[in-house]
């Protein structure tokens, strides 16, 4: 599905942006959140678009506003990055994009509670989307930017990924992974002029907290970012170029702290911050 509607109001400023070369970018979990203010962002910033999510209804709804309100391409697929056969979707998606320039590793889902008493099917779905998915698709965009000598992708993760987390631990590894791995691709590249973003941000009010069973009236006010202010300090930090993205100052700190902290310390506190979030004393 493909929605363009240049419409007799466009502004030159849009008709000399849309004259010039143009530059795609896929991003998956495009659907709500972060990944769909990444899409309003990014084609307010001139680039087309693939927004990839499960909702179809809302990918299209998302890909006709984008279209006409900022007259570019945008394009929708339906995927489910939890099978092969969605994450082989992506991949051919990407090969066949030769105006391809950024990819956006979004998708992801958290699951909270005792790790014995979750359900064991979506403890390894969580696995195969957070990890796996964004392993192939980090893979395939790669490999087609390094033979262009140019290209980035942005992986989100989370500051979950910098300690272990009781009662969010799958989550929690999965990030830990995404963080590892992001820094690690991006210094083999190094010189190849193609950029790795490692974003990891904190509370982010999404509906990410619902799905995952967070209680978010538990959580300080002054903990939590906007996605908006989250795409945004992920977009200026990769115009400069940088690596690891922890948007806001308070989230900077606590990733401090945290980094900082004796492991078993760092492992106790984060259950008692998780306990509180799950609704327990």
């Amino acid at each position: 599905m493909s929605a363009r509607s240049p419409g007799p109001d466009a502004t030159r400023e849009s008709e000399a942006r849309a004259a010039g070369p143009r530059r795609l970018a896929i991003v998956t979990g495009a659907s709500a959140g972060i990944g769909a203010v990444y899409a309003e962002r990014l084609a307010r910033d001139a680039y087309d678009l693939v927004l990839v999510a499960r909702r179809r209804d809302r990918l299209e709804e998302l890909a006709e506003r984008l279209g006409r309100t900022h007259d570019r391409r945008v394009d929708v697929l339906a995927a489910d990055l939890g099978s092969a056969e969605g994450v082989r979707a992506v991949e051919a998606r990407i090969a066949a994009e030769p105006a391809l320039e950024l990819m956006v590793n979004n998708a992801g889902f958290g699951t909270t509670g005792l790790f014995a008493e979750l359900d064991r099917d979506a403890e390894e779905e969580e696995v195969r989307l957070n990890v796996l998915a964004l392993l192939r698709l980090t893979h395939a965009a790669v490999s087609v930017f390094k033979a262009r000598g140019h290209g980035s992708v942005i992986n989100v993760s989370s500051l979950a990924g910098f300690q272990p987390a009781p009662f969010n631990a799958t989550y929690a590894a999965t990030k830990a992974f995404v963080n590892s791995f992001t820094q690690a691709v991006s210094e083999e590249l190094r010189g190849s002029g193609v950029r790795l973003q490692l974003l990891c941000p904190g509370f982010t009010r999404t509906e990410f907290q619902e799905v995952a069973g967070v209680s978010t009236e538990r959580i300080p006010a002054f903990a939590w970012m906007t996605p908006e202010a989250v795409v945004e300090a992920s977009l200026d930090a990769l115009r400069k170029g940088e690596l690891l993205v922890i948007p806001g100052g308070g989230n900077k700190l606590m990733g401090a702290v945290i980094r900082a902290l004796p492991a078993s310390l760092a492992r106790r506190a984060s259950a008692a911050l998780l306990r509180r979030t799950l609704g327990g004393d």
